[in-house]
């Protein structure tokens, strides 16, 4: 199963991450209150190149966090691309346009349908549903923005993904 199906997940389904080439900005040691800015900065930046064609989207917006979620953790944001860039691009903010990987292995999946404010009960509830089957988390979170965060937040889907040993 594919980290980015057509179809939302289910309360828990398990899935085979494949590696897949993104390109993203990285924001080392931040905490939840960064987000809004990294966010805010760094969808368009990078979405500037989908435009001028120096990078062709594979996919929707992806968040990486690395670490603990409630404490200070790395992030990357960015997208699935046909090809990661092979040098960093420069944006007009100044900020890194790099490549990276979708983590690979073994993950338990969800979808959460609503407000951006709900994903953290989500994220309890798909931690607690893969520890009950015996699953441990690797520290890696992704969420994947299905949907445009200009739509009803009562309508968005949240893909959560949490890669799992």
């Amino acid at each position: 199963m594919t980290a980015f199906p057509d179809s939302p997940f289910g309360a828990m389904e398990r899935l085979t991450l494949d590696p897949a080439p993104l390109a993203v900005i990285r924001h080392e040691g931040i905490r939840i209150a960064d987000l809004r800015d990294a966010f805010d900065t760094g969808y368009g930046a990078i979405a500037a190149y989908f435009h001028d064609g120096t990078l062709v989207p594979a996919g929707p917006a992806v968040a990486i966090y690395y670490g603990d979620p409630m404490g200070v953790f790395d992030l990357e944001l960015g997208f699935p691309v046909a090809t990661a860039p092979t040098d960093p691009l420069i944006t007009a903010s100044g900020a890194s346009v790099q490549a990276s990987t979708l983590p690979s292995g073994a993950a338990a999946a969800t979808t959460h349908i609503g407000s951006y404010d709900g994903l953290g009960r989500a994220w309890m509830g798909l931690a607690e549903k893969a520890g009950a089957k015996g699953l441990h988390h690797r520290g890696i979170w992704i969420e994947v923005y299905v949907s445009d965060p200009t739509e009803d937040p009562e309508e968005l889907r949240t893909d959560l993904i949490l890669p799992v040993a």
